[in-house]
């Protein structure tokens, strides 16, 4: 049976904050660090995520060494590759944790009570939200080149699941999949990478609104192209 849209809400929703805004911990576990952290994070591999995220999004990917996040968190190179055998690794944990929490709320609402326009609405409230507060704006990183490898397949399929979601439930409200407004509510969630990206919203602003002026603006602006 369809669970309420409130319970699936409360039970997909999860706190923020680390580099991935909530996500749980990637990586291996590994030996306790011999040295003060450095960087925030409960584990080894929290603090390197932090340092991978802040290097990447403002260095770039390609020209972020793994020395340099080594040397960020305060460990060696070596001790690195007992957490993360590879760079991309570290791409893949980062980018999986932008979409774990609104991929799983999605695959909720989707066969939640509720009108479809509630549902897609409590979905992009939450995206977007978690975009918006997240410490880095890692989707800035969803268009890198690298991510064509084979390597970041399942992110690739994870995001086009989510979308696939939007569309879905963008369909139901207008009554027609091919109108090509199903498109649009996914787009407008992810315009809070775009917005970062150029300075418009950062964290000054999420603390000082809470987020919820841009939130607020993205869902009715849902709302007035499916109308």
């Amino acid at each position: 049976m369809a669970g309420s849209l409130a319970a699936v809400t409360e039970a997909n929703s999860g706190g923020g904050g680390g580099a991935g805004g909530g996500a749980e911990t990637a990586g291996k576990r590994g030996r306790p660090r011999a040295n003060d952290p450095r960087r925030p994070g409960a584990t080894a591999v929290d603090e390197i995520l932090d340092a991978a995220a802040e290097l990447f999004t403002q260095r770039g990917y390609a020209a972020t060494s793994t020395r340099q996040i080594a040397e960020a968190v305060g460990i060696r190179q070596a001790s690195l590759y007992h957490y993360f055998p590879t760079k991309g690794e570290i791409l893949t944990a980062l980018l999986e944790a932008t979409v774990q929490a609104p991929l799983a709320l999605a695959r909720s609402v989707v066969s939640a009570d509720g009108s479809p326009l509630d549902r897609l609405l409590t979905l992009a409230r939450s995206d977007a939200g978690q975009l918006l507060a997240a410490r880095y704006n890692l989707g800035a990183l969803y268009h890198l080149p690298e991510l064509a490898a084979d390597e970041f397949a399942e992110f690739r399929a994870d995001r086009a699941e989510l979308a696939s979601h939007y569309r879905s439930l963008a369909a139901a409200v207008l009554g027609d999949d091919g109108d090509p407004r199903v498109l649009l509510p996914f787009r407008l969630v992810e315009s809070v990478i775009g917005l970062r990206s150029d300075g418009a919203v950062g964290s000054g602003f999420a603390a000082a609104f809470d987020g919820d002026g841009v939130v607020d603006a993205i869902c009715r602006a849902i709302q007035r192209v499916l109308a």
